[in-house]
């Protein structure tokens, strides 16, 4: 049985292209693996990682407040979708040529020392190893190559992230152009999802 963590981050809600393409992924996902679980993870509703979260982290369980108790709760619990999660899916939208800063605040809750990665003698080690990763975007450009490819900042900062803890099998399906033109929007969301098609019965769930 496939665990599946889907993250959806769009300003766009049902809207999104991004959250359309991750959801026609997971329901091939569903096709190729029968009795797959998915736990929906909506980081619009997440509030950013600040010092108040911080200081919660960092005041010993006894002495904490009430508002620090459901601050640390809140951020093991995202950190424990992750952890058992065997594939995630994040649909990831791109905004000023990165990810929208809702993304990157899940990303700064589940990213704690000791927990999700550690530092060693030999440099830092991720412990979310084992899982797969799948990351369905929508862009307004195209950035996968030609002068803007020197803009995305998107799937690098991802992959490095991702990989920081411990998740080195990372899949992106991209589909460029949606501020193009009406026909050009439609004709890579075909592609996208085509890729997809390919993709999934070729991709086992992680061990």
């Amino acid at each position: 049985m496939s665990n599946v963590l889907f993250v959806t981050s769009s300003l766009f809600g049902e809207n999104s292209k991004s959250r359309g393409l991750a959801l026609h992924f997971l329901q091939a996902w569903r096709d190729a693996h029968p009795g797959t679980r998915v736990t929906t993870r909506d980081t619009s509703t997440l509030g950013h990682f600040n010092g108040d979260t911080l200081t919660a982290l960092m005041t010993p369980a006894d002495k904490r407040s009430a508002e620090q108790n459901d601050a640390v709760a809140l951020a093991d619990s995202l950190i424990a979708e992750a952890e058992a999660a065997d594939t995630i899916v994040i649909a990831a939208p791109m905004y000023n040529f990165t990810i929208p800063s809702t993304l990157k605040a899940w990303i700064d809750h589940i990213a704690r020392a000791g927990r999700t990665f550690r530092y060693t003698a030999n440099g830092p080690e991720g412990l979310l190893k084992g899982k797969k990763v799948f990351i369905a975007s929508a862009r307004g450009g195209f950035y996968a190559e030609g002068p803007s490819a020197a803009m995305d900042f998107q799937e690098p900062y991802l992959r490095a992230m991702l990989g920081f803890l411990g998740i080195d099998d990372v899949t992106f399906v991209h589909a460029d152009g949606q501020a193009i033109s009406a026909e050009i929007a439609a004709e890579n969301l075909r592609k996208a999802r085509d890729a997809i098609a390919q993709l999934v019965p070729l991709a086992r769930a992680a061990a």
